[in-house]
């Protein structure tokens, strides 16, 4: 796959004290086999599905443990560039750019509303090799409390242009990359509890969520939402064992018409 448009989610990963014990979690759920870890950037352990790089866990560097959650990158021309513009959009860098051997240039930072993403400036690895395909990344929605601070630095950091839903019932914009809607953005409502921060929840592609959702709480994992049916595909959120959250969404199982949307 050729270099993501800036702006485009390129790749995940997410950090777990249990590496063994999540590399089996999402071998059973999602169908992932995984590289060898690489000694020399902290057991970085990629997932494949069919053959395909599609994600990424790593242990905790030591000082980082913590609560293990998904991180989403989105795809930068220039790494340093993107964080001076996250500093002066009110965002906050938490790691500086650092080039990863010929592989790459991340970064890690904060939006305003909260939510952690990555920057990830490509060399060698391009990113997800799939997408949209059973195992693969399939979508990604920023839920947080405060959208206009969320809409505001996302549009300014990256070329985005954005669409609201036109519905009462839910407060929920999705932002393009040229024809190409890239990212979808949720205001949390009360049924979240007060202490979960801003998130991404990334959406996993599977086969049939129900029986996803059958592996995956059998191994531990709890149902958080659903499975719902949608116009883009019935889906699922959940979390992992080890606290991450994520959701899992079968593409081909669709109902009902998609929403209106306008121009904002």
């Amino acid at each position: 796959m050729a270099v993501q448009p800036e702006g485009t989610p390129c790749w995940a990963d997410a950090m777990f004290s249990d590496v063994e014990g999540a590399k089996n979690f999402y071998g059973d759920v999602l169908g992932w086999t995984f590289g060898e870890a690489s000694s020399e950037y902290g057991n970085y352990t990629q997932a494949y599905s069919e053959g395909k790089a599609v994600a990424a866990v790593v242990p905790p560097m030591p000082g980082q443990e913590g609560q293990s959650q998904w991180c989403l990158y989105f795809a930068s021309p220039d790494a340093a560039a993107t964080a001076a513009k996250i500093r002066a959009h009110h965002g906050e860098v938490l790691m500086e750019p650092m080039q990863v051997g010929e592989f790459g240039t991340m970064c890690l930072a904060r939006e305003p509303s909260g939510a952690v993403f990555g920057v990830w400036q490509a060399g060698t690895h391009e990113g997800f090799e799939a997408q949209a395909v059973p195992g693969a990344y399939g979508w990604a929605e920023v839920f947080t409390r405060e959208p206009e601070k969320a809409d505001t630095f996302f549009s300014s950091v990256f070329p985005y242009s954005a669409r609201q839903i036109e519905d009462d019932n839910v407060d929920f914009r999705m932002f393009n990359v040229g024809d190409t809607t890239v990212l979808g953005r949720m205001r949390m409502t009360e049924e979240f509890p007060p202490e979960v921060p801003s998130y991404i929840n990334i959406y996993f592609v599977v086969d049939d969520c129900d029986d996803a959702v059958a592996k995956a709480t059998k191994l531990g994992g709890i149902l958080r939402f659903g499975p719902m049916d949608s116009p883009y595909g019935r889906f699922a959120a959940l979390s992992d064992p080890q606290g991450a959250s994520f959701s899992v969404i079968d593409l081909a199982n669709t109902q009902g018409e998609l929403p209106q949307t306008r121009p904002v």
